[in-house]
């Protein structure tokens, strides 16, 4: 891939925004819910991915831009 497609392609949610993650029911099911975006994270060949935080957990997530939907 050249830098000049890499670019077209870009993350579909910034850093900050609130969004909606859908776990994988093989992973954690009961995951799901409000999750804010706190870093960017390089493509693992398929899907962007990001660190997603809930203020209800004291850890942070690895997500799959394909688990993310912007919350309504």
């Amino acid at each position: 891939m050249t830098a000049l497609s890499a670019s077209l392609h870009t993350h579909k949610f910034q850093v900050g925004q609130t969004v909606f993650y859908t776990s994988s029911p093989i992973s954690r099911p009961g995951a799901s819910g409000s999750y804010k975006v706190v870093r960017l994270l390089p493509s693992d060949g398929e899907d962007y991915q990001y660190r997603i935080k809930n203020p209800g957990e004291a850890f942070e997530r690895v997500a799959k831009e394909s688990q993310l939907e912007v919350e309504h």
